[in-house]
């Protein structure tokens, strides 16, 4: 699950550092395309802030499922703990 996080970030991160290097091109450059550099610089901090949020996820996401399996991987050694003192005790 923590994958597609990290996959979204890394493409919003590309897409929102494409955007803010299009901020540095000149206006001439860019036929068809929005010239005003403010807007590049609002798209491209959106994206990158999007990447990050995204990361930030992926990771949280990523730490709770190592949790979940030490936990599970804990309570089988205990169990099977348990069952090999039965065998020797019973």
């Amino acid at each position: 699950m923590s994958r597609n996080f990290y996959i979204l970030a890394g493409t919003l991160g590309f897409f929102g550092a494409l955007s803010l290097l299009m901020a540095l091109v000149p206006y001439r450059l860019q036929p068809g395309l929005p010239a005003n550099a403010a807007l590049w610089r609002s798209v491209g901090f959106l994206l990158v802030l999007g990447a990050l949020l995204a990361s930030f996820v992926a990771v949280m996401s990523n730490l709770f499922e190592q949790v979940d399996r030490r936990t599970e991987a804990r309570r089988q050694s205990e169990r099977q703990s348990r069952r090999s003192n039965r065998r020797r005790n019973g």
